[in-house]
């Protein structure tokens, strides 16, 4: 603190500044008078240390970058309660300090400003502001609301910080409460992963559809679909045990020759011994379907969905009828036109159209031509069709290469950009929870953490209390954790510490 006698000296150097002209170098007498007064207090000021902070400019620097603890609004407050302003700023500075400043006023201790609706709100910061949003969204009367409703309760609550709406989604998205509700939809799908076969009967896909009411003993059907042709194999059993898996698909060897690859689902009819043996024995590669995802073998989902449309439409009242109406069934899927493969199942694998009993009946073009029932120029006719066969595969082909390729077009068109990479916390989506009571329960488990991400969509999590297990991206959702965001100081002016 200075002295009297100082503060009296200083009052009457500026009175004498004021009553003379102000002038530049020798012609400032004024200046030359003062210069040559003596200071009685020399001594005494040399002997004390001054000190060169002041409150005012220690309340809190928004300008200075890297305090945390400064609050944001401190310029501000000690323009209004102080009169003092920080140095160094540029005219651009100064006119956005001004333009501003104008909008707050300073009521000891708080600073409050009029918002653009004209309610007044008093400014807030660091653990305070913290407090305050945590309380909006998770607090007895928060209801754990999106950012945009919990941000508009902090301003209906009469509470200001520049940043509301940024720390409210930060908030917002690392709510563990949040994070375990909800459910996952085709948006939240993985990108799609065609299977495109080259040969014929290469690669088969193999499902149980039931159990269905009994008909004539049968409750189960065994799906058996190629991938190329699109042709479907089905076979009503009692059982779907792994003894009628190995009995069909040995048949099914006999007559269309080993594939390379049969898919199926992580069944246990399915996934044993014996089956595992068959497979060894003929040397087909068994692959698997990743856990509570039908999709990666979708190509049996779908036929699967074709046969039980075919068989709810033609069985009528009588349900345990189903068995008998099966080969009906397989006959209409198989002359159907499929549009992958730009033909029917039935042309692609023998070379010809199928003759079905309603062109005999009304007769069609071929039936009134008795050229086509002589034996030698059908036989010509066969040979032609034979010959024709493989180009007609190879067309096939291309036609199902498009049509893969704008479907995962227009699929991964809808999705989600999402990427996993290794190291990331994961949640879990049970589907399993809905064979059991789910009210009000979350069906997210987790987090994981993400140990390897597969090209084809397929995720391996590991948990600290188990076995890594591998699922599909679809059933994954990033965690961000429960603990509250860290409030970021905005950084409006940025000055030296010591202007």
């Amino acid at each position: 603190m200075l002295s009297q006698d100082c503060s009296s000296g200083f009052s009457s150097f500026k009175n004498l500044i004021s009553s003379s002209v102000i002038k530049k170098g020798a012609e400032n007498l004024a200046a030359d008078h003062l210069s040559r007064l003596e200071n009685p207090h020399q001594d005494v000021l040399e002997n004390k240390e001054i000190t060169e902070t002041f409150p005012l400019e220690t309340l809190g620097m928004v300008t200075f970058r890297g305090d945390d603890s400064t609050p944001w609004f401190a310029d501000f407050a000690n323009y209004h309660a102080g009169n003092f302003m920080i140095k160094g700023m540029s005219s651009q500075q100064k006119n956005k300090f001004f333009k501003d400043v104008k909008h707050y006023f300073w009521d000891d201790p708080y600073l409050f400003k009029i918002c653009v609706d004209q309610v007044i709100r008093r400014c807030v910061s660091g653990q305070e502001a913290v407090d305050i949003l945590t309380a909006c969204h998770n607090g007895p009367t928060g209801g754990h609301y999106g950012a945009n409703y919990t941000a508009k309760k902090v301003f209906d609550s009469g509470f200001y910080w520049p940043t509301i709406y940024r720390d409210a989604h930060d908030l917002v998205t690392r709510c563990d409460a949040c994070q375990r509700q909800g459910k996952i939809s085709q948006r939240d799908e993985m990108p799609q992963n065609a299977i495109q076969v080259c040969e014929i009967f290469d690669v088969w896909g193999i499902d149980f559809m039931g159990p269905f009411p009994s008909s004539h003993g049968n409750k189960y059907i065994l799906v058996a679909v190629d991938y190329l042709s699109k042709r479907v194999e089905a076979k009503a059993l009692p059982t779907n045990d792994a003894r009628v898996v190995v009995k069909i698909l040995k048949s099914l060897f006999a007559r269309f020759g080993t594939p390379r690859a049969i898919i199926s689902d992580r069944g246990m009819h399915f996934c044993n011994d014996q089956f595992a043996k068959v497979m060894l024995k003929y040397g087909v590669t068994h692959r698997l379907a990743t856990a509570y995802h039908p999709q990666t073998s979708g190509q049996v989902e779908v036929s699967n969905r074709g046969l039980k449309r075919i068989l709810e439409r033609t069985i009528g009242e009588n349900r345990a009828s189903w068995s008998d109406k099966l080969d009906d069934a397989l006959w209409a899927f198989r002359t159907t036109f499929k549009t992958p493969i730009g033909c029917t199942p039935y042309k692609l694998v023998y070379g010809k159209a199928c003759h079905l009993p309603i062109e005999l009946e009304h007769k069609a073009y071929w039936a009134l031509k008795h050229a086509n029932f002589d034996l030698k120029s059908a036989g010509d006719h066969r040979k032609v069709q034979l010959n024709e066969l493989n180009e007609l595969r190879d067309q096939a082909y291309e036609n199902s290469l498009i049509y893969k390729e704008k479907t995962k077009k227009i699929h991964d068109s809808k999705i989600k950009n999402r990427v996993f990479n290794v190291g990331d916390r994961v949640l879990l989506f049970n589907s399993r929870l809905k064979i059991f009571s789910g009210k009000l329960k979350t069906r997210w488990t987790g987090p994981f953490t993400i140990a390897h991400v597969y090209p084809y969509g397929t995720v391996e999590l590991s948990q600290t209390d188990g076995p890594n297990f591998k699922v599909n991206g679809h059933r994954l959702k990033h965690y961000f954790g429960g603990d509250i965001p860290h409030m970021v100081v905005p950084d409006l002016q940025t000055f030296p510490k010591d202007q």
